[in-house]
């Protein structure tokens, strides 16, 4: 068997905020904008590859209620950098909210942030050279 997840969906409000943050503010590249009538299809990806977000626009309260908490408050996405001080002062600068200062983990360097539509992140870093 050769699988490989390719994609998430990460259900927004609408599809053209979501692109403006992810695409305009943190430079994830829009690899498909496809109508499809009421919906589109659209997925965007990190600068650095891997799996592609699908923005899937919330139809009916029970979707527009899971906007933020698609994982029950837990962090719900993780994005590796090559360079944490780089990327954390550039969403700083984009307006991006940390909910916590960097710390140090065996994994990495890491801080929560959420987007704008509630969904917890980790952004993670290499860990320290010792």
């Amino acid at each position: 068997m050769a699988c490989r997840i390719s994609a998430l969906a990460l259900v927004v409000p609408d599809y053209d905020s979501a692109i403006a943050f992810y695409v305009g503010l943190l430079g994830f590249r829009l690899t498909e904008d496809i109508p499809q009538g009421r919906k589109r299809w659209v997925t965007v990806e990190p600068p650095g590859g891997g799996p592609r977000l699908v923005l899937a626009k919330a139809e009916g309260p029970r979707q527009n209620a899971a906007i933020g908490n698609q994982s029950g408050g837990r962090v719900f996405l993780f994005l590796e950098t090559d360079d944490f001080a780089r990327d954390h002062a550039a969403f700083t600068t984009a307006g991006v909210v940390f909910e916590e200062a960097p710390r140090n983990e065996p994994y990495g360097t890491v801080a929560v942030w959420r987007d704008p539509f509630g969904n917890r992140w980790d952004l993670i870093g290499p860990p320290p050279q010792s």
